[in-house]
């Protein structure tokens, strides 16, 4: 391999994340812990996450150009109140997801994958509780392997 594929080819592309976000809010609304949190999701919730995690992963900047990027995302976690024991609860829940849908498991993938949702999940309860608002733009974040790229057998 000459060039170094981005996190999102890695996984599959968007059908990969699409199978991903599909299992994982299915888990999700089954779950007495976050089930209220996600009890009135819109029903294209899971493809706008998917869509979101393509971009942020190097895909097409799809959410960006049609859903207002991560300041949008942002405003979206505003007044939740999300608690630590949810948000370990849904990375919990999302790294099962991860088994489930086929993604990748190699290390290197899942190190940047678990990198990325650490700090996700975290900024996402910090910009949830009582008070925050979001006050400048946010950019949005653009995810890779960190200072390895993924492991590739030697070729013959």
């Amino acid at each position: 391999m000459t060039e170094t594929p981005t996190l999102y080819e890695w996984a599959g592309g968007l059908d990969a994340l699409r199978r991903l976000t599909t299992v994982f809010y299915g888990h999700v609304l089954k779950d007495p812990l976050l089930e209220p949190v996600f009890r009135h999701m819109d029903p294209g919730h899971p493809e706008h996450v998917a869509v979101w995690l393509a971009e942020v992963f190097g895909g097409p900047e799809t959410y960006s150009g049609e859903h207002g990027g991560h300041r949008h995302m942002v405003g979206r976690h505003l007044g939740r109140a999300i608690t630590e024991e949810q948000r370990r609860r849904w990375v919990n829940l999302l790294f099962d997801a991860a088994d489930e849908a086929g993604l990748p498991a190699d290390p290197e993938f899942r190190s940047a994958f678990a990198a990325y949702v650490e700090w996700g999940s975290r900024l996402a309860v910090m910009f949830s509780q009582p008070g925050r608002e979001v006050t400048v733009p946010e950019p949005m974040p653009k995810w890779d392997w960190g200072n390895r790229p993924p492991w590739q057998p030697p070729s013959d």
